[in-house]
């Protein structure tokens, strides 16, 4: 399998992430900056995830360079999976940056600390009109790529945690709710967790070989053993490449004896496979009721098999 291409446009797409990391990095900078001056723990806080929305973006960009290179032969798939590796870092970095920020918070509420609401403000009104810049580099190519996705959630959390600070400095002017700057911040980091935790199990459940939600396998099997000249079926896997193209892989005991036999079920096999399942790229080993291997196989993750003998 060679490269992979997303709808939006390669070269297009390239240029919207660069631009989203070149504005996310210059915004880091004037968080931090604000936030050392103002004391506020929140558009610290805000800062970091920010940058981390950079880190995640950077992190993206190269995944999608990677992902297009063409198979070889210490790749033979290809490096499409490049994508889905770079969607579970990033994930991954959501779920450490959300409990980072819980911790930072309670630790407020334990020790308070002055903070000046003006600069959160202004700072924090800067941050959501670049965290909307972003999303809308990012919005078109996140709807098919986990990998963008991913890095699309960082700027999505970013954004409201920018909604967030502003609430937060604003309240601080008029009431002198200083408590309210960690609770904010507690609110922030629990909605990254929140979509982190959500999300990080696609990314997952592909790298691990899981089959993909859409695709039932059961029904599979049963849809298999109604195949005319089949008379068994075992070690069945079915996974995902990545996001968009599924693989079967399975043994087939014929009851006939001819090459144009085998020849029928193969073609059966990888029509019902696409038609029904949705499924495209199918490997299928036919064997006789001579040579099957169903009763000799003991290998880790064969045992989706037919009851049929």
């Amino acid at each position: 399998m060679s490269g992979h291409h997303h709808h939006d446009g390669t070269s297009g797409g390239d240029k919207r992430m660069a631009w989203a990391v070149a504005v996310n990095l210059l915004l880091t900078f004037a968080q931090v900056a604000g936030g050392i001056l103002s004391g506020s723990l929140a558009l610290i806080a805000d800062a970091l995830h920010n940058f981390s929305d950079a880190v995640s973006l950077l992190i993206a960009y190269a995944a999608r360079k990677i992902a297009r290179k063409p198979a070889d032969a210490a790749m033979t798939f290809g490096y499409v999976r490049a994508e889905i590796v770079a969607a579970l870092i990033n994930y991954t970095t959501l779920i450490m940056i959300g409990l980072y920020l819980v911790y930072e918070a309670v630790m407020r509420f334990i020790t308070p600390a002055p903070i000046e609401g003006w600069t959160i403000v202004i700072v924090a009104a800067i941050a959501l009109v670049i965290d909307i810049v972003t999303a809308m580099l990012t919005y078109a190519m996140s709807k098919t790529s986990m990998n963008i996705r991913a890095a699309f959630l960082h700027n999505v959390a970013d954004a409201l945690g920018s909604v967030g600070v502003i609430v937060a400095g604003s309240l601080v002017l008029l009431y002198g709710w200083v408590w309210l700057d960690p609770a904010v911040t507690i609110a922030i980091a629990a909605y990254v967790l929140y979509q982190a935790v959500t999300e990080i199990g696609g990314s997952i459940r592909i790298l691990m070989m899981g089959a993909p939600v859409e695709v039932d396998v059961a029904g599979l099997l049963r849809d298999l053993n109604d195949v005319g000249g089949i008379g068994n079926v075992h070690d069945l896997h079915v996974f995902a490449i990545d996001e968009e193209h599924r693989a079967l892989e399975v043994h087939v005991v014929m009851q006939g004896s001819s090459a144009a036999d085998a020849a029928g079920i193969r073609q059966a096999v990888r029509d019902l496979a696409e038609e029904r399942h949705g499924i495209v790229h199918c490997t299928i080993e036919i064997e006789t009721e001579a040579d099957r291997c169903d009763k000799d196989a003991q290998a880790i993750g064969h045992s989706v098999r037919s009851a049929r003998v």
